[in-house]
């Protein structure tokens, strides 16, 4: 520096002036102090955690800013420039180097131009040592200066680079979405579901679990256990970030409900892209398990159409023959004098073929009913009649249950279509005489109570779960002990509800008597004059 620099210094030392500018310096530098430190430590807490590659970074960018300091000081020193003059040329030099560093290269760059400052331009020259308080506030503000300008323009970088980062990100997503949609609806949650997960996104591994299908799948090539850390996130309900080893596992959920587990080898950035990647798969799940339930219930419905025509179809082909046998039967009788087992003979077999023809015609009745809407025919009904000769044709047949029919009344009107009904208590006979036990009796009793005619058949020897007991009524549901005592469509009950509820009635299992071995059916519909109070009793 020259003679007039340092004479100028002492001519601003006067002990009047100097109270002055330490007073303003003392006013000053709070704001900038703390401005700087907050912005520091904002910086800090976001910047600091480096890996291997961001310190050789640093570093290179550190030494590469200490030679362009040590570059300054020499031209700015041989120049014999004043404080004055080198100060904003190191504040520009920070500046600079702040737009292509890091935060603590910048740092390391700001407090060696300040050194640099001191030692080359402030008295006493060539000592960390400064006279002049004005020199010293010049050096604390330019160190303040120069690292907040670092911070800010390090955290205006890392909020550009972040804003690049999650726009890579969305087009990243958006283009998995779009491969992802473009597969056909019915690919399984498989290694082809989550080949577009790998590809876009460059991941090492992916898997996903399945608890319904009871299988793990998986894209890629894992070296952590990456199928064991996926089902361990859904069985112990917990997500997973194993970043000793690149590993991140999610829950998938549903609304609400969790329905399997994702995982990820090798993903980048996974607090933030995890998520969304989880959100899709989520997603693409339940469209994967909508679309298979729909094609099951599309299925089961054209299933269900092929079934009905080959029972119609059967049925009508039997009456015929079934027609032709009666015809021979009776003929044979009328042939001429037979001898008495003759006789028994033909009676047995017009009785099974007249038992065969009956069934023939439930089936149909069956097939017609439960794919059509029931239109019973009212008219006036006496049921006990009905009833007794339902009754009596299944006493005729050749089994060792005894059927008891009770009843008070010998008529007992309702308006109903008495085909249909005489349909419906023969599948509740059917079904007691199937699922009680050999040589049992089964118990039909018919009463009117209240206006409401009710119509229960009881037998014993099986046992309905709590469970089962509404949807028993269900189409083709069979129940446990159902289906181990003996075959079935699983109609009987939904049909024979349906003609209860066509009548304005109901079919329901009665609890109440439903016990100790006991099963009891209760078919209930309004009777002629009781329509009033069993409407209200109903509704």
């Amino acid at each position: 520096m020259s003679e007039g620099s340092v004479q100028a210094k002492a001519v601003l030392q006067p002990g009047e002036a100097v109270p002055h500018f330490r007073d303003l310096a003392h006013a000053r530098r709070p704001k900038r102090f703390h401005a700087a430190l907050a912005a520091f430590r904002s910086c800090l807490r976001g910047e600091w955690r480096l890996d291997g590659a961001d310190i050789q970074r640093s570093a290179k960018h550190a030494c590469a800013g200490a030679a362009a300091v040590l570059l300054l000081t020499y031209a700015c020193f041989h120049a014999h420039l004043e404080f004055a003059l080198a100060w904003p040329l190191y504040l520009l030099l920070v500046v600079l180097s702040s737009l292509s560093g890091d935060v603590v290269s910048s740092a390391f760059i700001s407090v060696l131009s300040a050194g640099s400052l001191d030692y080359f331009f402030v008295d006493p020259l060539f000592r960390f040592t400064v006279s002049n308080p004005l020199n010293a506030l010049a050096l604390v503000s330019f160190l303040i200066t120069a690292m907040t300008v670092t911070t800010l323009v390090t955290r205006a970088r890392s909020e550009a680079k972040l804003a690049r980062l999650q726009r890579e990100r969305l087009e990243q997503l958006y283009q998995l979405a779009q491969n992802v949609l473009a597969l056909e609806p019915e690919v399984a949650m498989g290694t082809k579901f989550l080949e577009p997960f790998e590809n876009v996104f460059g991941i090492k591994a992916v898997c996903i679990f399945d608890p319904g299908a009871g299988q793990v799948s998986m894209a890629g090539v894992s070296r952590h256990g990456l199928c064991g850390r996926t089902r361990e996130a859904f069985f112990f309900s917990r997500d997973i970030d194993d970043r000793t080893v690149g590993v991140t596992a999610r829950r998938l959920r549903v609304r609400g409900q969790i329905t399997g587990a994702i995982g990820f080898e090798g993903l980048e950035d996974p607090a933030r892209t995890a998520g969304p990647l989880v959100a899709l798969a989520a997603t693409l799940q339940e469209r994967t398990r909508a679309f298979r339930h729909a094609s099951e219930s599309a299925a089961a419905a054209q299933t269900e159409i092929y079934r009905s025509a080959v029972l119609d179809a059967l049925a009508h082909e039997f009456k015929t023959p079934l027609a032709t046998i009666l015809a021979a039967a009776g003929g044979l009788r009328a042939a001429g004098p037979l001898r008495s087992e003759q006789l028994d003979m033909a009676e047995t077999v017009e009785a099974e073929a007249a038992r065969l023809g009956n069934l023939t015609s439930r089936l149909l009745h069956i097939a017609r009913l439960d794919r059509e809407d029931v239109h019973p025919r009212l008219e006036a009904t006496n049921l006990t009649p009905l009833v007794a000769q339902t009754v009596g044709q299944y006493l005729r047949l050749p089994t060792d249950r005894r059927i008891s029919f009770e009843h008070h009344e010998d008529r007992i009107e309702v308006m109903a279509d008495p085909e249909l009904l005489r349909l419906a208590l023969s599948q509740l006979l059917d079904n007691a005489c199937k699922y009680s036990l050999p040589g049992s009796t089964i118990a039909v009793q018919l009463e009117r109570q209240d206006g409401v005619v009710s119509l229960r058949v009881t037998n014993s020897g099986s046992v309905i779960a709590s469970s089962e007991r509404q949807r028993i009524f269900e189409r083709f549901y069979r129940g446990a002990d159902a289906r181990r005592f003996t075959s079935g469509s699983g109609l009987g009950l939904y049909v024979a509800r349906k003609i209860a509820l066509a009548h304005g009635g109901i079919l329901d299992l009665d609890s109440e008597r439903s016990t100790g071995g006991r099963i009891t059916f209760c078919l209930s519909v309004p009777g002629t004059k009781g329509e009033p109070e069993y409407a209200a009793a109903v509704g």
